[in-house]
C-alpha cells in the first residue's frame, strides 16, 4: 500500500543492535507462567555471567589469593563485557559503570592478600578494556557518522586524532596510546548510548539503576572508610603516596570509598545525587543519605559547586510540582545529614574545608591555582601545535620517567589542558564537535520538558563543563558521565521522533 502523500514517511531505522531480554520469544497468548519462565531464561542468560565474576572475585579476596585474582579478574571481566555487549548492550552499559565503581577496591583487596602494595596492576586495565568495546559500535555502526547527528561526533574525533599524532613524537606511542584511551573513551560508550536509541527506555532505566545502587554501595562503604579506615585502604594511600587525600587513619581521610581518589569518586556521586531525581525505587532515599554523607566528606570543593549549579539547572527547568518535590527531598536530606555532619571530629574537617570558600586568602590551593595561571596562560594558549596526548595527567609515567608523574603530571586546568595537548588545530576541531553536541542536547531537553532523566542529564551536562575551570572534565570519569548525558538525550529526542512517527502512521493505517 503506498503512503499517502500527506503523510511523511518514516526514515529508515539504523541498524539496530541484538535485543536486551528477548521476552517475544514466549507468545503473548501463552500462560503466564511460561512467559514468566521465558523472561528468567533470558535474565539469567544475562545475569548469570556477571554474578559468576563477582562471586569469584569474592571467593578469591576471602582466600588471599592476590596474586591469582591480579590475573584472573581483568581477563574474566573483558570476557562478561564481551558477552554482554553482543547479547545485552543495554546493560553492557550498565557492568561497565560498575566496573569503574569496584575496580580500584578490587585492586587494593589483591594488593592486601599478596601481602604488599604493588605500583602497578592489571585489574586497573579491567574497567578501561570493557568500556573500549563499545568501539566496535563505532565499527559497526559507522554510516551513523555520516548522518546529521554523527557530524560532531566525527569532528571531536578527528580533534583526538590530531592530537595523538603530535604525541606519539613527542611523548612516544606508551603515553600516547594510553591519553588517547582516557580521551576517546567517553565518546565511545556515548556513540553506543546512541546506537542504542530504539532501546532508550531501557538503557535510561539501566543507568538510573545503576547509579542509584551504586550510590548505596559506595556511599556506605565510604563512611566505613572514614571512621574505620581499612587496612587494605591504608595501604594503598602510603604506597601510592596520596598526600592530598588526607591521613590513611580514621577521621583523617578525604572519603574516596572504592574508587582510586576523592576526585573520580565526588564525580560519581555528583552524578547519582543529580540521577536521583529521575528514580523512582524507595531505595534512592536511603542511597541519597549514604550518598550525600560521603559525598561531602570527600571535600572535593569543585563537585559541590557542580551539584549545586545542576541542582539549580533542575529548579529552573522542571515543572512546579516537581521544584516542590526536589525542595522538599533537599530540606530532608539535609535535615538528615546536616546534623550528623556538625558533630565532633566530622565537624573539624567540615568547617576547615568550608573556610576556604570565604577566606581565599587562607586557601593554599585557591592561590596555587591562581599561580598556575598566570604562568602557565601564555604557553598553553601560543603553543599553536601542541605538546601532543601524553604530555599531561597520568600517561606523564610512561614518558620515560621512571614510572614517576612527569613535569606535568598535575594539570589543574582543563581550560589550559585542551589547548595546551591539542594545540590549535586540535582544539578547533574538539571543541567544535563538543559544543555542537551540547548544543543540540540543550535543544531538544527542551522539548522534553516531563522527561525528568532528560532534565538530569542535562544539568549534569552542564556543571561538568562548567567545572573545566578545575580539570579537564572532558576526558576520565568526568567526561564519560558528561558524554553518556549528552547522547542520552540526543537518543531520547530520536527516539520520541520514532515513536510519534510510529503513532502518526499507526492512526492513518487504522
Amino acid at each position: 500500500m503506498r503512503i499517502p502523500s500527506t503523510i511523511p514517511a518514516s526514515p529508515p531505522p539504523p541498524p539496530r543492535p541484538s535485543r536486551p531480554i528477548n521476552v517475544r520469544a514466549v507468545p503473548a497468548s501463552a500462560p503466564a507462567a511460561a512467559r514468566r519462565k521465558g523472561l528468567r531464561s533470558a535474565l539469567g542468560r544475562d545475569t548469570l555471567p556477571v554474578i559468576a565474576l563477582w562471586t569469584f572475585t569474592t571467593l578469591l579476596i576471602i582466600a588471599h589469593q592476590g596474586t591469582v585474582l591480579t590475573l584472573a579478574f581483568p581477563v574474566l571481566a573483558i570476557a562478561v563485557g564481551f558477552w554482554l555487549y553482543f547479547v545485552n548492550p543495554v546493560r553492557y552499559i550498565g557492568f561497565m559503570w560498575w566496573l569503574w565503581f569496584l575496580s580500584p577496591e578490587v585492586r587494593r583487596l589483591a594488593d592486601f592478600g599478596k601481602g604488599g602494595f604493588t605500583p602497578t596492576s592489571l585489574i586497573q586495565v579491567a574497567p578501561l578494556a570493557v568500556t573500549m568495546i563499545s568501539g566496535l559500535s563505532l565499527l559497526r555502526y559507522y554510516p551513523m557518522l555520516a548522518q546529521r547527528r554523527g557530524l560532531p561526533i566525527l569532528l571531536a574525533l578527528f580533534g583526538i586524532g590530531y592530537g595523538f599524532v603530535v604525541g606519539v613524537v613527542a611523548s612516544g606511542p606508551a603515553a600516547a596510546v594510553y591519553d588517547l584511551a582516557n580521551w576517546i573513551y567517553p565518546f565511545l560508550i556515548g556513540f553506543h548510548i546512541m546506537v542504542l536509541t530504539r532501546q532508550y527506555p531501557e538503557c535510561r532505566d539501566t543507568i538510573v539503576n545503576t547509579f542509584i545502587y551504586g550510590m548505596l554501595v559506595m556511599g556506605a562503604y565510604g563512611l566505613v572508610q572514614f571512621f574505620i579506615m581499612p587496612p587494605w585502604d591504608a595501604m594503598w594511600m602510603i604506597g601510592s603516596d596520596m598526600n592530598s587525600q588526607g591521613d590513611p587513619v580514621p577521621l583523617g581521610v578525604r572519603v574516596f570509598s572504592t574508587m582510586n581518589s576523592s576526585g573520580p569518586f565526588a564525580f560519581a556521586m555528583m552524578g547519582a545525587m543529580v540521577l536521583v531525581m529521575a528514580a523512582k525505587h524507595r531505595v534512592r532515599w536511603i542511597a541519597a543519605a549514604f550518598g550525600f554523607f560521603s559525598f561531602a566528606l570527600s571535600l572535593v570543593r569543585s563537585t559541590w559547586g557542580g551539584w549545586a549549579i545542576a541542582m539549580v539547572i533542575q529548579l529552573m527547568k522542571s515543572s512546579n510540582k516537581v521544584r516542590i518535590r526536589i525542595i522538599v527531598s533537599a530540606l530532608v536530606l539535609a535535615g538528615v545529614c546536616v546534623p550528623l555532619l556538625t558533630f565532633g571530629p566530622v565537624a573539624d574537617r567540615m568547617q576547615q574545608r568550608l573556610n576556604t570558600l570565604v577566606n581565599l586568602k587562607d586557601d593554599q590551593s585557591y592561590e596555587a591555582r591562581n599561580q598556575f595561571y598566570a604562568d602557565f596562560a601564555k604557553k598553553a594558549f601560543t603553543d599553536v601545535t601542541g605538546e601532543g596526548l601524553g604530555a599531561t595527567g597520568a600517561s606523564t609515567k610512561l614518558s620515560n620517567n621512571n614510572g614517576q608523574l612527569g613535569q606535568y603530571g598535575s594539570f589543574d586546568s582543563g581550560v589550559m589542558n585542551i589547548p595546551f595537548v591539542l594545540g590549535w588545530p586540535g582544539t578547533l576541531l574538539y571543541m567544535s564537535g563538543v559544543l555542537w553536541l551540547i548544543a543540540r542536547a540543550v535543544r531538544i531537553s527542551l522539548s522534553m520538558p516531563d522527561d525528568r532523566y532528560v532534565c538530569a542529564c542535562l544539568s549534569l551536562t552542564v556543571s561538568i563543563f562548567a567545572m573545566l575551570v578545575f580539570t579537564n572534565s572532558l576526558v576520565g570519569t568526568g567526561g564519560l558521565l558528561l558524554f553518556s548525558s549528552v547522547f542520552s538525550i540526543l537518543s531520547a529526542g530520536h527516539w520520541s521522533k520514532l515513536t510519534r512517527l510510529q503513532t502518526r502512521n499507526r492512526e492513518v493505517f487504522d
